[in-house]
């Protein structure tokens, strides 16, 4: 009988440390098997800060999976984020090697190494380099040259770096809880695998990954990716302006955010109030429901500035027919689809993992 396959995703957050584990059937189709998560101590908008508490919180959601399904876990795709992460557009040229100038995968393979000739910082390193379209003696829009034929190949590619001493550090830590790095994947990437569909991606399609330190988003068009950018602003900062706004402890803001929070002022009854007594025992206070839906509104309002900022970099503010899909933690705030519809002009959606069953 064949040796059973098992795929382990990993994603070190800054508010939770995340571990799925499925068995890769004879179909191609993954069965999860398993899911955990502990709270993440040791990072700080996506990097780790402090390697020994990184390790242990890697450590505890490795035995917790590992208790569920009984198979032990010795490695895994770990996906990458912080602001640290950059993208930048390349070229590459080669000469076709065959004799008949058929094109085969090697020529391919040459041409993605030769785009990655430009010129990085020696204090970063390339995490990914995605072909976006190949050129052939002219002929341009080729998604697949293989099997063409033709003298001169090019490729336009966008090449993901981060800061070497973050990758090195996340490295590190996973290394010293017992796990193997499979490879590393931008955390944008991973989840724009598992919730849009190749007709988003061809229409015009931006994921926004709404984390608790950072916010992602990754934009797609004609089943390329065309742009990734990862923002220093997440869900977290919500709940510490609320903290602040109602002077009170974080845990007792969090517990406003989820169970009252709103992400549009104009859906909530202007005379609702919080009773923070049934929250915390020592608050004796009651809140306006709508203040808090402001303080909320105020801080997404900067979150999608940045998000718009990025999209008109790349002149598809307001032009992409797919719209917008939301992810992350910060997608189950109440109104916020209707916030992100109004304010980025463009379709939202919350995104639902597909191409999985879970067993």
């Amino acid at each position: 009988m064949p040796k059973e396959q098992y795929i382990v995703g990993l994603d070190v957050g800054t508010d939770s440390i995340r571990v799925v584990q499925g068995k890769l059937e004879e179909t191609g189709r993954i069965n999860i098997i398993g899911a955990a998560a502990v709270p993440a101590n040791g990072l700080r908008k996506g990097v780790i800060v402090d390697i020994d508490e990184a390790v242990s919180s890697i450590s505890a959601v490795l035995e917790k999976v590992e208790r569920m399904t009984g198979v032990p876990v010795a490695h895994a795709n770990v996906s990458v984020g912080g602001n640290h992460i950059s993208c930048m557009d390349s070229k590459g040229v080669i000469a076709v090697s065959r004799a008949d100038g058929e094109i085969s995968e090697n020529d391919v393979i040459r041409v993605i190494d030769a785009s990655q000739a430009v010129s990085i910082p020696p204090n970063r390193e390339v995490i990914h380099v995605i072909p976006k379209t190949f050129t052939l003696d002219g002929q341009s829009g080729i998604k697949d040259p293989i099997g063409m034929t033709g003298i001169r190949l090019e490729v336009e590619t966008i090449i993901i770096h981060g800061a070497l001493p973050f990758l090195k550090n996340l490295n590190k830590a996973i290394t010293q809880a017992g796990l193997e790095v499979d490879q590393l994947v931008l955390s944008p990437l991973a989840a724009g695998q598992s919730v849009l569909n190749k007709r988003q991606k061809e229409l015009g399609v931006a994921l926004i990954d709404l984390g608790a330190g950072t916010t992602s988003l990754a934009v797609y068009e004609e089943n390329n990716l065309i742009h990734t950018a990862i923002i220093p602003i997440g869900s977290m900062h919500v709940t510490n302006d609320i903290a602040i706004g109602l002077r009170c402890t974080i845990d007792t803001a969090e517990k406003v955010k989820t169970l009252y929070g709103q992400a549009s002022p104009a859906l909530v009854d202007k005379l609702a109030e919080i009773d923070m007594s049934k929250i915390d025992p020592e608050e004796e206070t009651r809140v306006s429901q709508q203040m808090v839906a402001e303080m909320i509104e105020a801080r997404l309002e900067e979150i999608f500035d940045r998000v718009t900022a990025e999209l008109k970099r790349i002149e598809r503010d307001g032009k992409l027919p797919a719209g917008i899909v939301l992810t992350g933690g910060g997608a189950a705030l109440p109104g916020v689809v209707e916030f992100a519809k109004h304010y980025l002009r463009l379709p939202v959606s919350i995104g639902v993992p597909s191409e999985t069953d879970t067993i």
